[in-house]
Order: structure tokens, then C-alpha cells, then sequence
């Protein structure tokens, strides 16, 4: 199958066209066949990605399955996934099916919320698989829309606001990408990823305004990349809008935002800001592992005084993403995979914790932590899974939270004691807000009056539980699904970025000619 990554990206968008083109009315029969096409066409992607994973070959380090096709304007329609991307590919379609029955309780304007969803999941694939930098470009803004709409159609009281915030801050975050591209293109002459991975950009300082730029184009490149990614992860300061956004959004918009979407900034930094950029990333590493150390604090002491399940959720979000980044940056074996585990790890957790607090919103319709006390009486079973979320949350060994963080913790410590040092309190503070949260919700005595009758969850909900649980304890306890397939891309990746470094530092009278 030639264009399998392509056949697997737009299987999504077939779907949501037959839903606009066919699906008439909005009674109770068209709201279950729309569930039911979205459901299929979402799960037919999952299947058809593993035929991705069963043909993907770790020890190539290549990008493989490559399609290449003349587009417009002399630019290239170009996919294709090494060791890296093949696993966002799999995070993506294993998520979505659940996340489309996380949403069967909706009833209003049902078809174009699968629409919507649907053509998200065809977005995210492609900015995943996409071998171009404008066509990742493309596929990486075109996300901004669905989730837009998803928010501020079929989300809470002040959704417009949320859905605005969300929208302006991680477009104006994306400019200065595109103004990076368009300045790569001029430049390199080519928009190609393979090319540029084997080029490297001047580097010499460079006086910009009265102001020596160390690193030079390179760094001014990276800075573009980072501040975009930086405002999509997001990392301390640029982070507020996603505790509106996940507070608003539907309890399926919140799963995809966590679980997916914030996986794009880490995406990026793997596959363009390290192999591009090395020279700069040496540099100015230091300064992106400190402001994460400031996140990861800042976000879990925040958490500890929230009152909305869903606000300690998000900013746990944000301090764990911060952990992601210190393992990207600290540029060693053992921190990049620790990175690409957690990314795995909180795309389960962090959408089974989403999930935990729409399973009590649906019956309650409120998240106010003082709401709730004593549901283990009443709803045992949400109670137990809601306690295993809670702890891979924390990192309990056997988990894949676990796996993550200590590896993370382990390449940071490499390279900067300070950092890993001060990154390490936020174990101790995720413990805090997390039990915190549990204990409040879970446990005392049941005194509301409309908690006495509440039901515990029902068979749908435990299917969506069923296989998150599943892939926690697998990759917490046999991490080497996933470090097997990851290593020598990984491999691959570090020693081309120290050996680009040491060129650079043995001979710096090279560096315009480079």
C-alpha cells in the first residue's frame, strides 16, 4: 500500500464529508448514525495505522513509507514517519475512538460536532506525518479551527471568550513560525525536511539593531520555531489560555486538547529545533530548561488552590509538559525518550483524567470541587479507576507516568544538577494537588443530598476506561514497547546534534561557509 499514510490521514475527512453530504435532520435516528459513522470511521484509522506499525522498521532511521507528490506554487506534498512521528500516528488514532464515545451523551447539533472532531483527527495526522515545512505548516494552523469551533459552539458559559483566547493566542504564537519557514525557504532554497535535517545554517553572531546575536540566523530561526511552540505546549509565561480552554471546552474537547493537540509543541521541538537548529539549541537550551523548571512550580503550586476539577487538571498539563521539554532539551538518550514516554504517558492520563471529571459532570453539571465528598459510597468503581489516574498523575511506579518522568529526570541531571534538582520538587507538589483533589472529591462522609442517588459509570464509560488503564500499566511496566521502537531514531537524532555542536565549536572560522 503505497499511500498508506495518506490513505490513514484522510479516512477521518471521507467520513465527515459523508456525514455533511448524507446525513439529513437532526432527530434522534440521525444523532445515532452520526455517533455511529464518526465511532467507525475513527476506529477503521486505528486499524489501518497498525498496518503503519507493523510495516515500520525500528532500526531504520530513515523516514519511511515516504510519499512525494508535486503540489503547488514548485512546493511538495510530502509524508512520511521515522521512530518518532510513528508513535504521535498512534497516540492520535488510538485516542480518537474513545474520545468519540466520551461523547454520546451529546444531543446538540450532533453531526457537526463528529464533523468537527473528524476533520481534527485528519489535522493532527497529517502536521505528524507531514515531511514539508509548509505543508506541516498547514496541517498544524488547520487544527486551530475544529477545535475552535468545539469549543466555542459546545462549550461552557463563557466558551466565546475561551475559544477567542485559545485561538489568537496559539495563531499569534504561529506567525512567527511561518515568518521562520518563509525566512528557511529564502535561504536554503528548499521547504523540504530531509534536506534541511542534513543542512546547517550560519551560525556566526551577528549584529542585529546595535545587539550581538550568538548563534546568529540559527538562532533567530529557532527563537521563531520555539516561541510557537512554546504558546501550542503550553510553557510558562504564554499558558493562560489553556485553563479557559479546557474549563469550557466539552469533556471530549478537553480529552483531545490534553491527550493530542498540546503534543504538536513537543512533536516540533523533536522534529525541527533540535536537527535543524544545533548550534542555537546549544546555546539557548539553558534558558528553555529553566523557564520549564518556572512551569513546572508555578503550574503546581497554581493547582493547589484551584476549585475546578478541571483547572488542577489543566494545570498539571501544563507543569508535565514542562517535564517533556526539560527531557527534549537536555539533548541526551535517556531525556528524549523519558520525553516521548511522557508524551505517551499523559495523552492516557491527563484524557482519562478529563474523562473522570466528565463522567460525574454528566450527572451533576457541575465541576466545583466543594460539590462533591464521599462518591466512593455511592460509585466504588469510578472511584478505583479515578484513584489509578490519579496516582500514574503522580507517577507511581508501574505506571507510565513513572517511566517518563524518572527517565526525564535522569538526562536532565546530566547535563544541569540545578535544573534537575528544582524540576524534581514538582513530583512532590503533583503528589499534593493530586491526593488533594482525590481526597476531596472521593472521600468523607456523603452529605449532599444530590449525590445520594447518584449511578456509577455505566459499560460505555468503562470501555473508554478500559483500554487507557490497559496502556498505562503496559508501558509503565514493559516500557520497552515503546523504547524499542524509539531508540535508534533517537539514537540517530542525539549523535547528529552533538556532532553538529562539536563542528561548530572546533571550527567557528567555518560558519558562513556552513
Amino acid at each position: 500500500m503505497d499511500n498508506l499514510l495518506s490513505i490513514v490521514t484522510f479516512i477521518p475527512s471521507l467520513a465527515a464529508l459523508i456525514l455533511a453530504i448524507f446525513l439529513r435532520g437532526d432527530d434522534e435516528a440521525a444523532q445515532r448514525n452520526a455517533k455511529w459513522v464518526a465511532l467507525l470511521a475513527t476506529s477503521l484509522t486505528f486499524l489501518v495505522s497498525i498496518f503503519i506499525l507493523a510495516q515500520f522498521e525500528p532500526e531504520d532511521t530513515g523516514f519511511q513509507m515516504v510519499e512525494e507528490h508535486s503540489w503547488i506554487l514548485g512546493m511538495t506534498y510530502k509524508m512520511g514517519v521515522d521512530g518518532i512521528s510513528v508513535l504521535f500516528v498512534m497516540l492520535t488514532t488510538f485516542m480518537m475512538p474513545l474520545t468519540i464515545l466520551a461523547s454520546w451523551e451529546v444531543k446538540y447539533r450532533v453531526k457537526e460536532y463528529m464533523i468537527a472532531f473528524l476533520v481534527l483527527e485528519t489535522l493532527l495526522l497529517g502536521t505528524f506525518m507531514a515531511l514539508d515545512l509548509v505543508l506541516f505548516y498547514l496541517f498544524f494552523e488547520g487544527g486551530l479551527i475544529p477545535m475552535f469551533l468545539i469549543i466555542g459552539i459546545w462549550g461552557g458559559k463563557e466558551r466565546i471568550y475561551a475559544s477567542f483566547k485559545f485561538f489568537l493566542y496559539t495563531f499569534f504564537g504561529s506567525v512567527f513560525m511561518l515568518i521562520s519557514i518563509v525566512a528557511i525557504g529564502i535561504v536554503a532554497g528548499t521547504t523540504d525536511l530531509v534536506t534541511l535535517q542534513t543542512s546547517l545554517f550560519d551560525y556566526s553572531t551577528m549584529d542585529l539593531l546595535g545587539f550581538e546575536i550568538p548563534g546568529g540566523l540559527q538562532s533567530l530561526l529557532w527563537m521563531g520555531f520555539f516561541i510557537s511552540f512554546a504558546v501550542k505546549m503550553p510553557l510558562w509565561p504564554v499558558h493562560t489560555w489553556l485553563p479557559a480552554a479546557h474549563v469550557q471546552a466539552p469533556t471530549a474537547g478537553s480529552i483531545v486538547l490534553a491527550a493530542i493537540l498540546l503534543k504538536l509543541a513537543d512533536y516540533g521541538f523533536l522534529r525541527f529545533t533540535l536537527p535543524m537548529f544545533p548550534v542555537a539549541t546549544d546555546i539557548l537550551a539553558p534558558m528553555a530548561m529553566w523557564l520549564a523548571v518556572i512551569a513546572i512550580i508555578y503550574a503546581s503550586l497554581v493547582a493547589l488552590v484551584q476549585e475546578d476539577m478541571k483547572k488542577v487538571i489543566a494545570y498539571s498539563s501544563v507543569a508535565h509538559m514542562a517535564y517533556v521539554l526539560l527531557g527534549i532539551f537536555s539533548a541526551t538518550q535517556q531525556g528524549i525518550e523519558g520525553g516521548i514516554i511522557m508524551v505517551l504517558s499523559h495523552g492516557f492520563i491527563s484524557g482519562a483524567l478529563f474523562f473522570c471529571v466528565g463522567v460525574i459532570y454528566d450527572r451533576t453539571h457541575t465541576r466545583d470541587i466543594e460539590a462533591y465528598g464521599g462518591l466512593a459510597k455511592r460509585m466504588p468503581q469510578y472511584a478505583v479507576v479515578f484513584m489509578f489516574f490519579i496516582m500514574a498523575n503522580v507517577g507511581l511506579p508501574g505506571t507510565s507516568g513513572f517511566v517518563g518522568e524518572f527517565l526525564t529526570l535522569v538526562g536532565t541531571f546530566q547535563v544541569n544538577t540545578w535544573v534537575a534538582m528544582f524540576a524534581t520538587t514538582g513530583v512532590i507538589l503533583s503528589a499534593a494537588y493530586s491526593l488533594w483533589l482525590y481526597r476531596r472529591v472521593v472521600f468523607g462522609q456523603l452529605i449532599k443530598e444530590s449525590l445520594k442517588s447518584i449511578k456509577d459509570m455505566t459499560a460505555r464509560e468503562k470501555t473508554v476506561f478500559a483500554p487507557l488503564v490497559a496502556m498505562t500499566l503496559l508501558v509503565g511496566i514493559y516500557p520497552s514497547v515503546v523504547t524499542d521502537i524509539i531508540r535508534p531514531t533517537v539514537a540517530q537524532l542525539v549523535e547528529n546534534y552533538h556532532a553538529a555542536v562539536d563542528a561548530a565549536d572546533v571550527q567557528p572560522e567555518m560558519a558562513a561557509s556552513h
